[in-house]
Order: C-alpha cells, then structure tokens, then sequence
C-alpha cells in the first residue's frame, strides 16, 4: 500500500480543513479527489508530500510514518513521489531540458544517464522536439506535459495530480488525461484533484468527495451514464468555493506567490 491514512485530520491555524480521513491508495490505482474550492483539496495532497502535518490517526505514505517525519526522511520520501503542480513551478531562466536535467542532477543521477532519461520522458510525453524551448514559449497544455515529464522522471510509484486540467480547454484536458492513465498503465498510482467531473465520466476511476470537512469515497455515484446536463449542473456545484473553509481557498489562491 502506497498511501494509508486512518482517521487522520488536517488543520491550517486552528480551522479544521479535514477530519477523521480514511483514505488509501494501492499500486496502479487512478484516483480523483474532487470538491469545491476550499473543500480540502489540495490540503490533502499536500500532507502526502509533507508540506502540510496531519494530526490525529495515522498516516503512512510509502513506508514512512509521516507524522513528525524528519526532515532527512522526508526528503527521501519526496524522491519517491512525482508531484504535478497547479501552477506548472518551471523555472523560467532554463529551458525544458534544462528544466528536467536539474530535477535528475539534484537527484543523484550519473551524468552519462541524464540526457538518455530526459529524451526517454520527453518522447513518453510527446514533447520530444520541444526540448530547446523556455517554458513561456509552450503552451498551457504544453507546460503541463513538461510538468508530467518532470513529474516521473524518477519513475515514481506515486504521482500526485493537483487540478492538472484546472486552465485548458476541454480537448486538452482530454490528451492530458489520456496521458495521466498511460503512466497509470505502467504500474504508478495517480492521485488527481478536480472539479472538472466530464472528465471522470470519460476516465472512470476511484472517486473521493471532500465536503463538509470530510472526506468519503463516491465511486459508485460515477458507475452510471451521465447526460451533459447532469454533468453540467454537478460542475456549477463542484465549482463554487466553500464557504467554511475560506482558510484553504485563500492558501491556495496566495500558493503562487509564496512558493516563487
């Protein structure tokens, strides 16, 4: 088991954003988490990586008990885990080789493996002649083919997945996935946040509902044909933000900000 969570909460300050999760993801699963904005997200994908700390429960991510986790550990934790920002993170000043030749180096890997490893993910990704180029020059689902590329580039048997489709259009999103789901083929977990459910109606998979301060697993409500507008009415649902949890929403809005 790659992600155990049992009875966990999560807080920002004294607002409780989660609470009494249980949650777990195995080899091979494809997951989403949907819920409003401000439902706990994005919190929740952050306690598996250890920006966030979770309190009570336990919580074990990849063999390692994340409460109170070191930080030596912790970054050895994060080796094991591909992580797909919502906000891309490239570096600007580099170019996309670059930008994947850091993550290798910073990683350990032999210089005579680098660039055969870059080539390989870039192929995987379909941005093999696109290497050259800065990451302002690509496109939004570019970009986000980069991030994925960056994102296994260890090759991880986690991927976490924050609102990978959030800014593209709707046939983007579609490659995006397709894209998503052939790494998931390969024998990697992914673990996709969302509020875009057309999406999870063409790509089934477990579904998980944060709302309420809660969070529960839905799949059986996605086990059914859909019309569009159904699934229209439930994405002006899902869109909307939560009002009791304003703190998550606001981090999230401010994230690009304090992570540049």
């Amino acid at each position: 088991m790659l992600v155990d969570y049992k009875k966990i909460s999560i807080y920002q300050g004294d607002n409780c954003i989660l609470h009494d999760v249980d949650f777990q993801v195995n080899d091979g699963e494809f997951i989403y988490i949907i819920g409003r904005v401000g439902a706990g997200k994005t919190s929740l994908l952050k306690t598996i990586y250890g920006e966030f700390q979770i309190q009570d429960g336990n919580g074990n991510v990849m063999g390692y008990d994340i409460k109170g986790l070191k930080k030596s550990k912790l970054q050895e934790l994060r080796r094991q885990v591909g992580i797909c920002f919502q906000d891309f993170q490239l570096l600007g000043d580099r170019t996309v080789e670059e930008n994947l030749k850091f993550v290798l180096k910073a990683t350990g890997w032999k210089q005579k493996e680098i660039q055969p490893r870059v080539d390989e993910v870039l192929k995987q990704v379909g941005m093999v002649n696109k290497g050259y180029k800065m990451p302002s020059e690509l496109s939004g689902g570019e970009q986000q083919r980069i991030v994925i590329a960056r994102a296994i580039l260890n090759r991880p048997k986690l991927i976490l997945a924050d609102e990978p489709t959030g800014n593209l259009d709707i046939e983007t999103s579609k490659q995006i996935l397709t894209l998503l789901r052939n790494i998931c083929e390969t024998g990697s977990a992914v673990v996709m946040s969302t509020h875009n459910l057309a999406l999870i109606n063409l790509f089934p998979g477990i579904v998980y509902r944060c709302k309420d301060n809660m969070m529960t697993e839905i799949t059986d409500e996605f086990n059914r044909p859909f019309d569009m507008d159904e699934l229209s009415l439930l994405n002006m649902a899902e869109n909307a933000k939560t009002p009791d949890n304003k703190a998550e929403a606001e981090e999230n809005e401010n994230y690009n900000t304090d992570n540049k």
